[in-house]
């Protein structure tokens, strides 16, 4: 059994470590509403703007946009990838990164290579521990994303697009859906596809203004932009939700670990004064 000073000293460190915890729950939670109204903030217009580039690729204009053109054949895609720059946020990036590698293997199952951009430092550095094809990263976003930041690595990928070096983007993300729950989840940026609902079923076709080539590129960049936006916006509340969940379990068992300690502490001291009383009495029978 270890002698009281060690468990004092035990009980002290535990002690330490659990204000450490506290103080990261209360920081995680003042950041997550933040977050959270960030990300309600920017839900609306990812939305809509999703819906009507799904409109737009059900329509036949004059003039037909890279992005809504479907290959025959998919040879190669591309993968974005959502994760958090920091760690001590539970299972929350392990989710999104499983899933993402689900996607990989079943694509190379197919024979479909695969090249992916990293946003957040954990994914980054999966993926070149993974090894890999990582064309472009962006790391240390902070608590804000912005959209100049996010869209410079995305290019990348979307000029691959247009040139015909992959078929298919897709993105991997963690989507907020409650404080105690994170869902990772994946979603095919290009080629647009239009959703399967009855008010599509109908022919679609848009009056443009100056022209369909203007309407159309700027529109449809400004669906990418607002889709890997909501993406980080989404990933930064689950980040924060899951910070405070677990810093929260952290200092729950550290509370746990200092009460079974104290209670050893306590027995140790029992039996320590419980022996020298007998060696007392022992000595003074002695005499």
């Amino acid at each position: 059994m270890a002698s009281g000073k060690e468990i004092r000293t035990k009980i002290k460190s535990v002690e330490n470590t659990r204000k450490i915890t506290r103080a990261m729950e209360m920081v995680a939670a003042a950041k997550m509403r933040k977050a959270q109204d960030r990300m309600r903030a920017a839900r609306p217009y990812a939305e809509k703007i999703a819906r009507v580039a799904a409109h737009m690729s059900m329509a036949s204009p004059e003039y037909k946009h890279p992005f809504v053109l479907k290959r025959e054949q998919v040879k190669r895609v591309g993968l974005i990838v959502v994760t958090t720059d920091k760690g001590l946020c539970g299972g929350l990036n392990t989710n999104a990164l499983r899933l993402a590698v689900n996607l990989m293997k079943k694509w190379e199952t197919a024979s479909v290579g695969v090249d992916v951009t990293a946003i957040g430092n954990k994914g980054m550095g999966f993926m070149q521990r993974m090894g890999a094809s990582l064309v472009s990263h962006v790391v240390a976003l902070g608590d804000t994303p912005h959209v100049d930041r996010l869209i410079g690595p995305v290019k990348v990928m979307l000029d691959a697009y247009v040139a015909g070096k992959i078929d298919e983007l897709h993105l991997v993300y963690s989507r907020f859906v409650n404080t105690m729950k994170q869902e990772a989840t994946s979603t095919q940026l290009l080629p647009l596809a239009g959703e399967s609902t009855p008010e599509l079923e109908h022919h679609w076709d848009y009056i443009y203004e100056p022209e369909a080539r203007t309407v159309i590129d700027d529109l449809l960049v400004r669906y990418v932009e607002a889709l890997i936006y909501q993406a980080v916006a989404e990933n930064m509340a689950c980040e924060q939700s899951a910070r405070m969940v677990a810093m929260k379990a952290a200092s729950d068992n550290a509370k746990n670990v200092i009460g079974e300690l104290k209670l050893v502490y306590n027995k140790t001291r029992q039996a320590a004064i419980t022996k020298e009383l007998s060696e007392i009495v022992a000595g003074a029978a002695a005499v």
